[in-house]
């Protein structure tokens, strides 16, 4: 069994979670005076976040023009799939505002996955400027995570060999769902001054529930950042209602 990290932060419902996310994320991005990485994760809940950081209240806030965006995974499919990740962010956050393009980087689906996840390596690299990454010196500032039902987080699939990764910074998922997927890993997601899970909703409450008791090794528990990490919840997700 793996030890509960972090802090919980409990919202009242979807909406409020999703407020608390784009303020907390807005605060940060505006309380640097840097070029702020931001790692996006798909699904609804974060979702509901990134339309509101383009929308009136948030938009004018946001430094966009010092952000970076990266996937913490990605379906294997185009990227005007219905269930690619980078659409779904494309529509409902940065085709809205003004981010320049040479701030987005999508994780590459063209060719086999393995030279996918390669590239997308090497892309992180030349932005990190080294090959090795530094515990002093995070990749990322903030990684956004869902959770499944199952545990999984990002593209880290329960009994999957993407959780033993150590040495390589993204990695192919060929197994575990319908079709294949790229994956930040363990050393990655880790490298980053907040990692914040986004958990919405009763269906997710036993899994949350044993994670957060100690009771459970699933991919999601396992996450421990060089920075801090927070749960951002819903009160049905914590079980409260």
């Amino acid at each position: 069994m793996t030890s509960f990290h972090g802090r919980v932060e409990v919202a009242t419902d979807a909406g409020a979670l999703a407020h608390r996310v784009a303020e907390w994320l807005t605060q940060l991005g505006t309380n640097s005076n840097q070029r702020f990485r931001v790692v996006l994760s798909g699904g609804s809940t974060p979702r509901r976040a990134y339309e509101l950081l383009a929308s009136t209240e948030f938009r004018d806030r946001v430094p966009w023009d010092r952000i970076l965006w990266f996937w913490g995974d990605e379906r294997f499919v185009p990227h005007d799939d219905p269930d690619s990740n980078y659409r779904m962010a494309w529509e409902a956050m940065l085709s809205r505002v003004p981010v320049p393009r040479e701030n987005i980087f999508p994780v590459p689906t063209n060719g086999a996955p393995d030279a996918a996840a390669a590239q997308y390596e090497t892309t992180l690299k030349q932005i990190y400027g080294q090959d090795s990454l530094n515990p002093k010196r995070p990749l990322f500032d903030v990684v956004l995570l869902g959770m499944g039902d199952d545990g999984h987080t990002a593209s880290l699939i329960p009994g999957e060999p993407v959780l033993q990764e150590r040495n390589h910074w993204v990695a192919a998922v060929a197994h575990g769902r319908p079709e294949a997927r790229i994956t930040l890993t363990y050393p990655a997601i880790e490298s980053s001054r907040y990692v914040a899970f986004l958990v919405q909703g009763e269906a997710k409450a036993a899994m949350f529930r044993a994670i957060r008791s100690g009771q459970s090794d699933v991919p999601a528990a396992r996450v421990q950042p060089q920075g801090e990490l927070i749960w951002f919840a819903d009160r049905a997700a914590a079980g409260e209602v």
